[in-house]
């Protein structure tokens, strides 16, 4: 079987520090690599794959910004599609433009919807309901309008986390620097159980940066920059917990399934996916509000962190992933 998978070309495949839905398109390519299929990945010129690598831009616009990002789009997405034909099964981790060719080439299109950035995206999802082939990143983030092929979650590389049984003392943040995410409400929590806070993530929203976090940073509440893959394992696995303070109904949540990987339990919003990847009082806790949540820490002592880790290599590894993508391949191609 040849496939080709479509990365974004904001970030690298796989990202060096951000870049979620890369990192998703690269554990999909080196998974079904080793399931034996014949992956070419469309990505950026500095991507790493074992698979053959097709690029239109040396680095991704994110990166380099002396670029325009809709033409590096443009110029991504119908390289692929001008190559369509070589290929059995095209996988589109690239929202809704790449579906706008569909009615053009041959080649069978699978699609997964990695979150809706607006509702006004919806009607493209919807001219092409029958021919997108959707797959959804938890059940919870799926539109009435649409129709779906399955839920596949997302799968990381379990290898590149390690359990640890015994945490140091402090919570963590750990996600983009922006209200959706709640770090001024993981700060509001750690004040009000006195417990240090380590933050981690990029700066996405300037004004929230200066107004809601920097203001509070002390001894106690700590901003140490965006933590790449090689601190990551460390800072998630040596807490006592994660603090996921949501203000959005977040379609997956990489960093709650990471934390579970080393052991660390989960405190969050019960919003969007948090129910379908957190066990409640098994692999953290489910709450609605802060208080809640400083009510939650006083409880970490009851969670096995052994169960959150065997509960997150059994549901979210890419190896799972590639494996129910590869089921869903089959089917499209009867």
């Amino acid at each position: 079987m040849r496939a080709a998978i479509l990365a974004p070309v904001a970030w690298r495949t796989p990202p060096r520090h951000y870049g979620p839905w890369e990192q998703v398109s690269s554990n999909i390519a080196e998974g079904l690599i080793k399931l034996g299929v014949d992956v070419t990945l469309f990505a950026t010129g500095d991507s790493i794959t074992a698979g053959a690598l097709k690029f239109i831009c040396k680095q991704g616009y994110e990166e380099d910004r002396s670029q325009d990002a809709k033409v590096l789009e443009c110029l991504h997405i119908s390289n692929l599609m001008e190559q369509a034909g070589d290929f059995d099964i095209i996988h589109n981790n690239f929202d809704f433009l790449p579906l706008t060719y569909t009615g053009l080439i041959k080649t069978p299109m699978i699609t997964t919807i990695h979150g809706f950035s607006s509702p006004r995206i919806i009607p493209v999802y919807k001219k092409y309901n029958s021919r997108g082939h959707y797959v959804s990143i938890s059940n919870a983030d799926r539109s009435p309008e649409l129709d779906y092929m399955a839920t596949v979650y997302n799968g990381l590389d379990t290898n590149d986390f390690t359990f640890t049984e015994t945490p140091d003392d402090y919570l963590v943040y750990f996600g983009r620097i922006h209200h959706d995410k709640g770090p001024a409400e993981a700060i509001e929590i750690a004040k009000k159980s006195k417990r240090k806070l380590l933050i981690a993530g990029i700066i996405q929203d300037e004004n929230y940066w200066k107004e809601k976090v920097e203001p509070f940073l002390d001894d106690q509440i700590q901003y140490i920059g965006h933590a790449g893959p090689e601190k990551r394992n460390d800072l998630l696995g040596n807490a006592t917990a994660l603090l996921h303070p949501i203000n959005f109904n977040e379609p997956f949540g990489m960093s709650v399934a990471e934390s579970m990987l080393c052991g660390t339990p989960v405190i969050a919003f019960n919003r969007g996916s948090m129910p379908e990847l957190i066990k409640q009082e098994k692999t953290g806790f489910l709450v609605n509000t802060v208080d809640e949540a400083v009510d939650a820490i006083d409880q970490l002592k009851s969670i096995n962190r052994k169960d959150c880790f065997e509960w997150a290599n059994s549901q979210f590894s890419k190896e799972k992933m590639a494996a129910d993508y590869f089921e869903l391949y089959k089917r499209i191609l009867g």
